[in-house]
């Protein structure tokens, strides 16, 4: 009886490493054929995790069986470090430049323009030499002093705004910004560009600033999902509002992987080019969007960075999906996502870049 018990664990443990490489290489598959599954990579630290208590099981009742596991570990090994890193942490060098990229949240948090923004005094402290932002576009009040306050520190300074006026993407810089050039992309809120920044003399950057296509989910449809992380929907409702979920996600992946396309397109006209790419991509790590446009750049978190790196932090949804990514042309050191600070729905990612040859 305790031999087949062992067994039907077994068998477990193998149905669970199949479906997480299933998961794991889901990014393969274009959204826009197959919207339904376009978001099944949020999944993927589940089955992970599954696996890492079945190594631990067999470490504790069957040591020889722990081959199971750590052969899915192997196998996998790619998802896993696209989802969770583990590098060694290289002292930054002489000259680098340190990158930030942070959806701010249109300052929402910041309620007493009589107090300082924890955001603006947050972005001081760091002093990053490249500053990105989304969902930048305040009014009134406090777009005064955000703009004032940014421009005391970043002499250049540029934006851009989607076709139909929604979400405003922006870069704040050190070096001299000598042009702007919209990505063109369907969408109603979101949008890409590509600023050319001098980072050195006769040495021009692209700079592409990215917000892709937000999940479609509203306020309420957040909250809801939070309510069915803690239990608090009964089953069927709940069965019913995933269905209804999962459906919005998909179809907002649809819309996600032709901007992506583009904006990898974009990249591979100016091949040779020194770019750097950053934004929020409104897709987790096991995505066809962050793999398309890690086809033709570094992905900077997967080179430099250790551990998940969760960038979106509310309402129960716990995932990356804030990136930095560069061409040969810079080596990255210490990317990292920096939680300290939690006047945003987002955590600020930052990286430090050197500029050389990597091969």
């Amino acid at each position: 009886m305790k031999e087949f018990t062992f067994r039907i664990i077994a068998g477990a443990n193998i149905a669970t490493i199949v479906v997480m490489l299933l998961i794991g290489f889901s990014d393969r598959i274009n959204p826009t054929a197959h919207p339904l599954i376009a978001n099944i990579g949020l999944l993927f630290p589940v089955f992970l995790v599954a696996n890492l208590a079945f190594l631990a099981f067999w470490l504790m009742f069957r040591a020889k069986w722990a081959l199971i596991p750590v052969a899915g570990l192997l196998i996998g090994f790619q998802p896993i470090r696209i989802y969770t890193p583990f590098n060694r942490n290289a002292a930054t060098p002489e000259g680098s430049i340190k990158v930030m990229s942070y959806n701010v949240f249109y300052f929402s948090t910041w309620d007493d323009t009589a107090q300082p923004s924890e955001i603006l005094s947050y972005i001081k402290r760091q002093n990053p030499d490249i500053l990105c932002m989304q969902e930048f576009g305040s009014t009134g009040r406090k777009r005064e002093i955000a703009d004032s306050t940014l421009s005391a520190f970043y002499p250049h300074h540029d934006s851009a705004d989607s076709p139909e006026g929604g979400d405003e993407i922006c870069i704040y810089s050190r070096f001299p910004i000598v042009g702007k050039e919209k990505i063109a992309y369907k969408s109603k809120g979101n949008n890409s560009a590509a600023f050319r920044v001098v980072t050195a003399k006769g040495d021009t950057t692209i700079v592409v600033v990215n917000h892709f296509e937000t999940t479609g989910l509203s306020l309420d449809d957040r909250s809801k999902f939070h309510a069915m992380m803690k239990g608090d929907i009964r089953n069927r409702e709940a069965e019913q509002e995933s269905r209804r979920l999962w459906h919005k996600l998909g179809e907002a992946s649809a819309i996600r992987a032709p901007q992506a396309d583009a904006v990898a397109e974009y990249v591979e006209r100016h091949k040779g080019q020194s770019i750097i790419l950053v934004g929020d991509f409104n897709d987790s790590p096991i995505s066809y969007v962050r793999r398309r446009l890690a086809s033709v750049l570094n992905d900077c978190y997967v080179a430099s960075a250790n551990g998940p790196g969760i960038s979106y932090h509310y309402n129960a949804f716990y995932v990356r999906i804030d990136n930095i990514m560069c061409s040969d042309h810079w080596t990255p050191y210490r990317c990292h996502v920096d939680n300290s600070i939690k006047a945003s729905d987002h955590y600020p990612i930052i990286c430090w870049l050197k500029r050389g040859l990597r091969w």
